[in-house]
């Protein structure tokens, strides 16, 4: 496999073909990771997702990928981890009054948008997003626009994580970075040419 192969994990969770084409679009290539004698020959782990964190969980599990994702992550190699991908990485998740245990990389848990100032949940379409983090942001503007679907979303304890924050009836952390990963609460495989300058920038942050 090439040097800027990535494995883009299926577990049930959301449109693959939509985040392989933006990869590709930026050069790299994809390989389709449903079990973990897959994750063999890629640089970089991609983990995409929209639902239920609950069942996003149980999926994993049952491919047999929860582990090999956390110990992917924990030995610091490059990562991606969009939407739902982004809410795993914390400790847990609630959805329905039920509590479910994330893959616990960082401490936090992720939270539902109160309900309040009529507030409109799912928060759905496009919204600005104010970067922190110059690296993973590059060549974007100060304030760009991505788009985003979702009614819940973590909230980091440790701050120095945060790469974006974006006001949605509150501020909220809208992207974390650290290493040679990111992971992000918005879809950068639908925002136009933001989101795949963001996808570039992680890219080049892929060793060769």
């Amino acid at each position: 496999m090439s040097a800027k192969t990535v494995g883009l994990i299926d577990y049930d969770m959301g449109n693959l073909k939509s985040v392989a084409h933006a990869l590709e679009k930026v050069g790299l290539k994809v390989k389709t990771v449903d079990s973990p004698s897959k994750l063999k020959g890629i640089s970089a782990l991609v983990l995409p997702g929209v639902g239920a964190f609950r069942v996003a969980v149980k999926n994993l599990r049952t491919r047999k990928l929860f582990e090999p994702v956390r110990e992917w992550i924990e030995t610091k190699k490059p990562f991606l981890g969009i939407c739902l991908g982004y809410q795993l990485l914390f400790e847990e998740g609630k959805e329905g009054g039920t509590s479910e245990k994330g893959l616990g990389i960082f401490k936090g848990k992720v939270k539902k948008f109160p309900s309040k100032n009529n507030l409109k949940i799912p928060h759905m379409g496009w919204n600005k997003v104010m970067p922190v983090n110059k690296k993973i942001f590059s060549g974007i503007g100060k304030t760009p626009y991505f788009y985003f679907v979702h009614s819940y979303f973590p909230v980091p304890e440790d701050k120095n994580l945060i790469a974006a924050k974006t006001e949605y009836g509150m501020p909220f952390s809208s992207c974390i970075a650290w290493n040679h990963s990111f992971a992000c609460q918005f879809h950068p495989e639908k925002s136009g040419a933001n989101g795949l300058r963001l996808l570039k920038n992680f890219a080049a942050q892929i060793p060769s």
